[in-house]
């Protein structure tokens, strides 16, 4: 059975008559690149200056994007979703750190994501970016082999190891599942090896750490399948978290700069291919996989309800999972939840003027991202309307 993801209703529930009219107008700020490069420059320009716009970037974007500057203020927004049934997965996102005190510091606040999960069955994950936890230089270096690292860099590599064994045996010894997000292309190989070794050590009676499969690449699904073969001879669960990817235009330019093959799939059409194929691999395959479905895709929402229906599985088995970003795609979230379906919402926090790398892609992706702003854009207006009508 098909969910219809058009009730508004359900969708904008927790939102008052004030907070939708400052989403409408937002969206409809974000819709625009000219203002959006704009809104880049200008903040980037204000906080070079040190300038007091704090304030306006917290009530705006900041509000709609991210759940507070610590976990503590995340509490409402936390509380908010609680009610809905939808649950949190706290995102600490600081980005482009390079020193190992700043380094090792995120990497506490990491530790801290887990601790203040473990007490609450709403968070049902912890997730880190492994760029937050290593010199993205070292990360790159290392992709094909670690024997090109010299001593220096062999040493922060040793740290990344270290720091990545900390968060994902404080993920162990908490029960909470944590996720390995990922990151560009010449990166992610550093990455997949890093994940492998984590969750052969500590995904032996259920998945623990979960590894992230971008299917905007041409090669993700070979890779899945191979990761499964692995898995399944050497009797370990892979968890796994399915996404298109939020890196295309950078991918394509970077491949195209450096001559080699470009990474990303050739068109939309196999991205979606690939994405409902991962899942379908991924479900028959439950012996093995734990999912998390994150994707603000209804019609992926619904290849993966449909597959669920089809092998009669709980709603509530914790290997399904859906997820979407906070203060986007609520009429995927709030409906299925409203269906009983898992779903929980990446909550991005952080100081303001850390977040706003984080804050600047969201707004970009919407301006990008075909029909993303007009679709958020129609529903907000179409629940706004509702509203007056039943007044």
């Amino acid at each position: 059975m098909a969910i219809d993801f058009s009730n508004t209703e359900i969708a904008f529930k927790s939102k008052d008559n004030s907070a939708l009219r400052k989403a409408y107008w937002l969206f409809r700020m974000v819709g625009s690149p000219r203002l959006v490069n704009f809104g880049k420059w200008a903040i980037n320009f204000s906080f070079k200056l040190r300038l007091p716009i704090k304030w306006l970037v917290k009530k705006t974007i900041f509000s709609q994007f991210c759940g507070g500057e610590t976990i503590e203020e995340c509490s409402d927004a936390i509380a908010k979703l609680k009610k809905s049934s939808v649950g949190t997965i706290l995102d600490y996102s600081l980005e482009g750190k390079e020193s190992n005190e700043d380094l090792d510091a995120t990497t506490n606040e990491l530790i801290q994501t887990i601790e203040r999960a473990k007490t609450d069955p709403f968070i049902p994950f912890s997730v880190f970016k492994p760029s937050g936890i290593c010199k993205f230089s070292v990360l790159e270096k290392a992709n094909t082999s670690t024997d090109h690292l010299n001593e220096s860099e062999m040493k922060d590599y040793g740290m990344f190891v270290e720091r990545m064994n900390k968060i994902c045996k404080k993920a162990h010894e908490s029960n909470v599942p944590v996720f390995v997000d990922a990151e560009d292309s010449w990166i992610q190989d550093s990455i997949d090896r890093m994940c492998e070794v984590m969750m052969w050590k500590y995904n032996k009676e259920k998945a623990i750490v979960y590894t992230t499969i971008q299917l905007y690449r041409w090669d993700r699904l070979d890779y899945l399948e191979k990761l499964y073969e692995k898995a399944k001879r050497d009797q370990i669960k892979i968890g796994v978290k399915l996404v298109r990817g939020a890196y295309m235009e950078k991918e394509r330019e970077r491949a195209k700069e450096m001559g080699y093959k470009d990474p990303i799939q050739p068109n939309k059409e196999a991205t979606d291919r690939d994405y409902n194929e991962a899942l379908k691999f991924c479900v028959d395959r439950l012996d093995v996989f734990a999912i998390c479905a994150g994707s603000h895709n209804e019609d992926s929402a619904n290849v993966l309800v449909d597959l669920m229906e089809q092998k009669q599985l709980d709603k509530k088995d914790d290997r399904l999972y859906f997820a979407q970003l906070l203060g986007m795609s609520d009429h995927i979230s709030f409906n299925l939840s409203s269906y009983g379906y898992n779903v929980a919402k990446y909550m991005p926090y952080g100081p303001v003027k850390e977040v706003m790398p984080y804050l600047i892609r969201r707004a970009q992706e919407n301006t990008s991202v075909s029909g993303q702003t007009s679709r958020e854009l129609s529903l907000l207006q179409k629940e706004r309307k509702r509203r007056k009508t039943t007044a």
